[in-house]
């Protein structure tokens, strides 16, 4: 095998987990859908779960667009994530596991900034360019 097919081929399977994880995060939604009509209540959990399945949906928008994976999203995912947890379990939590999830929130927010300075500071250079 040469050096581009397997470059193709590595191509061609980033897509195809990408049409996979997205198909999958649309069922997910759909299924979250399901179970606040069931429910007949929607929580505050519920809409930040969608919320986390709109920014993975967004992370592959943008690989797609960019063919990039965007650093941010992710980050952006687990402060969600963490707030979710906090909502959900928070009368289960001890004060200081709920200090220790807020300072965890507060260093992804950290790391975000930080990103972003690095970007506008030091922005990067394409292959066009």
């Amino acid at each position: 095998m040469n050096k581009n097919t397997v470059k193709h081929l590595l191509h061609f399977i980033e897509h195809v987990a990408l049409v996979l994880i997205l198909i999958a995060t649309i069922v997910a939604i759909g299924q979250e859908l399901m179970v606040m009509i069931d429910n007949k209540h929607v929580r505050l959990s519920d809409l930040l779960l969608l919320f986390i399945y709109l920014e993975v949906i967004a992370m592959i928008g943008i690989y797609y667009e960019e063919h990039r994976l965007p650093v941010r999203y992710p980050i952006y995912i687990a402060m969600v994530a963490l707030a979710r947890y906090i909502i959900l379990d928070s009368k289960e939590l001890s004060w200081q596991g709920l200090m220790g999830i807020g300072a965890t929130i507060l260093l992804l927010a950290i790391a975000v900034l930080i990103h972003r300075y690095g970007h506008v500071k030091f922005p990067y250079v394409s292959k066009e360019e």
